[in-house]
């Protein structure tokens, strides 16, 4: 069997030229041992027939065996010129033949340097795209992250306008000026809060002399 490759012709044809040659050797071969069969069926009947016939089945199997292996010497001989005239002048495709699909190379040639930097490129792009997809997908957080602060802006700005008018139906004026007063009275409480605190932490220390 040829151990030429025939990548071309596999591509062409779905299947290895020398695979289509083996199955058709086994196919042969197979019709061959086959036919010995019947040869010997009929040959034991005919005998069988004869009367006084000193032929033993057995001797008969051993004649069908040798020429059997003659078949099979000379089928081998033939089958491998057949084999290689079929693989030259049908299953071939001449070099200077070009597949259809193929076809698109011979417009655009290129070098192994050129489909590298191709590669290159490509595998640049894809990491470019892997890049801009996890910094899209970080700014899409972000923008939730800032809508939710938005939201508790707008609660906190909702609640004051409603300070302000409370402020301003009871009289109280400009409601920042309010709050600025609210802030220094609320301070000058924590001032007293934390003066009688270091009193009471004083009178206990004392008590505890006593």
């Amino acid at each position: 069997m040829s151990v030429d490759p025939m990548a071309y012709e596999t591509q062409f044809f779905g299947f290895t030229p020398q695979t289509c040659m083996l199955r058709v050797y086994i196919a042969f071969q197979d019709y061959l041992f086959e036919m010995m069969l019947v040869v010997e069926g009929v040959m034991l009947k005919k005998l069988d027939g004869i009367p006084g016939c000193k032929i033993s089945p057995s001797q008969i199997r051993k004649c069908t065996e040798k020429f059997l292996l003659f078949m099979k010497e000379h089928f081998d001989k033939l089958f491998a010129k057949m084999e290689e005239v079929l693989l030259q002048l049908v299953l071939n495709i001449p070099k200077n033949v070009l597949l259809p699909e193929d076809r698109v190379q011979e417009q655009y040639p290129y070098s192994k340097e050129e489909f590298q930097a191709l590669q290159d490129e490509l595998q640049q792009l894809q990491q470019q795209c892997r890049a801009e997809a996890a910094l899209e997908q970080a700014l899409r957080a972000e923008l939730e992250e800032q809508k939710a602060v938005k939201a508790e802006l707008e609660k906190i700005l909702q609640c004051f306008d409603g300070l302000e008018n409370i402020c301003r139906e009871q009289g109280a004026g400009n409601f920042k000026e309010s709050f600025a007063l609210l802030t220094q009275s609320s301070k000058k409480l924590q001032d007293v809060l934390k003066d009688v605190e270091e009193k009471s932490k004083k009178m206990k220390q004392h008590d505890q002399l006593m």
